[in-house]
């Protein structure tokens, strides 16, 4: 019997989630929740699916989950409504912008013995869980330095960072719970340094588009992040994990894995260039891997407390780079 999907928004994500439960076995999409009719039809008509209301999904028989693509400040409140509705739940990160709401929310599907998965899609790519792989199996021994690029091809539109959060929220938090999940232990220290080099009108509205953090655990182990909101040449993400026996590192992805050489020299075809197209496996791991749970009634991968604690490093770093100082957790 397949997982009967309600998705909760029609925009990017929405779109994004709506074909990966299309292509994952046990998965059916019923619903799409959208008040722009023009992306709900276009939605009804590429999966067909049927559009209905947030409240007629939560009182729907015939749908079992649902994914919350709906702006952030939206994720906290349709947790708690559809933990209480008896439907499991994945929602994208994060959950909510403060730890305290986060925490009320995460309360409240403890108490109704709900189902929650928060998106972290990175974990479930499958170059990426390679690395922790080769972590997990011993293959370079215990970790010590972890080192994280992720950079954006362009910096998204002012209205978008209006209501996001800033860049350690909306974009560092997807490294923070990375660097989480390849170090094995919680940081304990957070230092940060930020700039606004890219976009004036960023830097007008109080957020940074350049940053630069460093993780450290209790035992000493270290991760370094880098982001930029800006890098011309495509979608730069890049993991490095050193350790006691050996280094294991993950590539940038190109729109072929080739190399031509001629005699004015060797070239390679451009990095993927969005997301969408870079993550589309990940994307469809990350749904497959929440079926599994709810089917098999177990734990799901990516928690609501992974998406609390990458968030309380985002705050801390976000402090860090406002003072100077090193932020302890």
């Amino acid at each position: 019997m397949s997982l009967r999907f309600a998705v909760l928004g029609a925009g990017r994500i929405g779109q994004v989630h709506a074909r990966a439960i299309s292509s994952v076995a046990g998965a059916e999409l019923i619903a799409i929740a959208e008040p722009f009719e023009a992306a709900a039809k276009a939605a009804q008509e590429k999966y067909g699916c049927e559009i209905r209301t947030i409240d007629e999904v939560a009182n729907s028989a015939d749908i079992d989950a649902v994914v919350i693509c709906t702006p952030t400040d939206t994720h906290a409140n349709l947790i708690e409504l559809f933990a209480k509705a008896g439907k499991a739940v994945f929602c994208e990160k994060p959950v909510d912008l403060s730890v305290e709401r986060v925490k009320q929310a995460l309360a409240t599907v403890e108490a109704e013995k709900a189902t929650l998965m928060v998106g972290f899609n990175r974990r479930f790519d499958p170059d990426f869980m390679a690395v922790k792989a080769a972590i997990d199996n011993g293959t370079i021994g215990e970790v010590e330095m972890v080192t994280i690029t992720s950079r954006d091809p362009g910096a998204p539109p002012a209205e978008y960072i209006k209501v996001s959060g800033g860049i350690f929220r909306d974009m560092t938090i997807h490294d923070f719970d990375m660097a989480r999940w390849l170090l094995g232990e919680e940081v304990e220290t957070v230092v940060a340094q930020a700039s606004n080099l890219v976009d004036p009108a960023i830097g007008a509205l109080g957020d940074y588009d350049s940053v630069n953090v460093i993780l450290r655990t209790a035992s000493g182990k270290q991760a370094v992040i880098t982001n930029s909101r800006r890098a011309t040449y495509g979608y730069d993400q890049r993991i490095e994990v050193l350790g006691s026996k050996g280094m294991v590192s993950a590539k940038n992805m190109a729109e072929a894995n080739i190399q031509v050489a001629t005699a004015d020299g060797f070239s390679e075809p451009p990095l993927l260039n969005f997301f969408m197209t870079r993550y589309t496996a990940a994307y469809a791991n990350e749904i497959a891997s929440f079926v599994k749970a709810v089917a098999e009634g177990t734990a799901t991968p990516t928690t609501g407390l992974d998406g609390l604690k990458a968030l309380e490093l985002a705050d801390a770093a976000l402090k860090s780079a406002q003072t100077g100082q090193a932020v302890k957790l």
